[in-house]
């Protein structure tokens, strides 16, 4: 038997209304702040990624799925989603238009790393993504609409908000070697991708996971202290904003996040639900990518939540989704009435009714039995009598209670008796 891929998993019809409840309450959070979606390619050339992600990224180095198509062309399943969003903002010629653009999507992505809890080698996202505006007032409304998301799932009392500046890159350029004279001393002693990052980006060097490296970026210098004045007074602002919203965070400057486009603002929301200070939604400015894809520079912040984190959370706190099960199951008692009764379940569909009927030519007890096991709450029976007086006997499984109904008027007393 042919087996899933390592790092893959099957969404099965039952757990459907978890990502559907997930999915739902993106679209219509996105919606109420103006976002629009946007659907792109599942892979796209190589070399947007590498422009794009940042060649000093873990994801360029180790984790995407490249390979080569049958024109010998290098293609590169998507690792993330903002640039892929960019490439279509830019081909599409939408700088063009009015700004701000707010776009927001829902994909599968995937990168090759140890599959765990939460994290798997093809996984999917919800992000927003807005361009054209570069004031703080932007990223205060990214996160505001990240922080309503979360809050819309059950999550806002179980995550926290964790904010940081990492500058922009005159200020980042003076931090960058403040952290090389921090780490000079200890580089020998740190892991291999830390001694690359060393000399091509010190800040991927505070986002290392190895134990053996955090104890010499625990006393790492702080970018905060090396921000130019503007980027300090966007910062200030941003924080005023989210304050007077009544949105807490906290300020920690060790976030950096793990892509090399973002600038100035970056933010995390971490729960300790699914392990240590996991985070479920990050994001930032990054108002230099489009000009590392050689396109005209604009301003640019957003967001991307891993949906099966999200899922794991909302597990954990019990956050109240409910199944729509059927309302309906028709019940023939012989051929005749079979076939009537799948020509009465579609008209109760038009109604808006959720409806099942027998394909399976089972006894009228076992139909019940079925009826049953779907959680359904009517049964509409027709036999021969009810066929020859065009009416049927619908019955409440849950107060074992019948009536006679005519077949023209089940949909709407099956309205009125959901009401009470």
């Amino acid at each position: 038997m042919i087996q899933i891929p390592k790092g893959c998993k099957d969404m099965l019809p039952a757990d459907a209304y978890l990502w559907q409840a997930v999915e739902d309450t993106a679209r219509e959070t996105a919606q109420l702040y103006g976002f629009k979606e946007i659907r792109t390619p599942v892979f796209e050339h190589t070399e947007l990624f590498l422009r794009g992600v940042g060649d000093t990224t873990d994801i360029v180095n180790k984790e995407m799925y490249t390979f080569l198509d049958k024109g010998g062309r290098s293609i590169t399943l998507r690792p993330e989603g903002t640039a892929g969003v960019a490439r279509a903002f830019v081909e599409n010629g939408l700088q063009g238009g009015a700004m701000p653009f707010k776009a927001y999507y829902l994909i599968s992505a995937f990168r090759y790393e140890r599959p765990q809890a939460g994290r798997l080698r093809e996984f999917h996202q919800f992000g927003a993504e807005l361009y054209g505006a570069a004031a703080p007032t932007a990223d205060a409304e990214a996160i505001l609409l990240a922080s309503r998301f979360l809050r819309e799932l059950g999550l806002g009392d179980v995550t926290t908000l964790r904010l940081n500046s990492i500058g922009c890159k005159s200020c980042r350029a003076r931090y960058a070697e403040a952290l090389r004279e921090h780490f000079r001393p200890h580089i020998g002693e740190m892991c291999e991708d830390c001694r690359e990052r060393f000399t091509k980006n010190p800040l991927r060097i505070l986002d290392c996971k190895n134990e053996g490296c955090k104890k010499f970026t625990a006393d790492a210098p702080s970018m905060l202290d090396y921000l130019c004045e503007d980027c300090r007074a966007h910062f200030e602002t941003l924080k005023q904003l989210l304050t007077q919203a009544g949105v807490a965070y906290i300020v920690d400057p060790r976030i950096v996040r793990g892509l090399d486009y973002y600038s100035r603002t970056v933010f995390e929301f971490t729960t300790d639900l699914i392990g240590a200070q996991a985070t479920v939604l990050g994001g930032g400015r990054y108002d230099g990518l489009l000009e590392q894809m050689d396109a005209k520079p604009t301003p640019a912040v957003g967001f991307a939540a891993g949906i099966e984190r999200l899922l794991l959370a909302m597990q954990a706190v019990e956050t109240p989704l409910v199944e729509r099960l059927p309302d309906v199951y028709v019940a023939g008692m012989d051929t005749a009435s079979r076939q009537r009764a799948l020509l009465l379940a579609e008209e109760l569909r038009g109604q808006g009714l959720i409806v099942e009927c027998d394909l399976m030519e089972r006894s009228l007890k076992a139909q019940f039995k079925y009826a049953d096991k779907l959680g359904v709450r009517y049964v509409v029976v027709i036999g021969e009598n009810e066929l020859n007086m065009g009416e049927a006997e619908v019955k409440h499984l849950s107060t074992s209670t019948a009536e006679r109904v005519k077949f023209g008027e089940i949909a709407q007393y099956i309205k009125n008796s959901r009401r009470f």
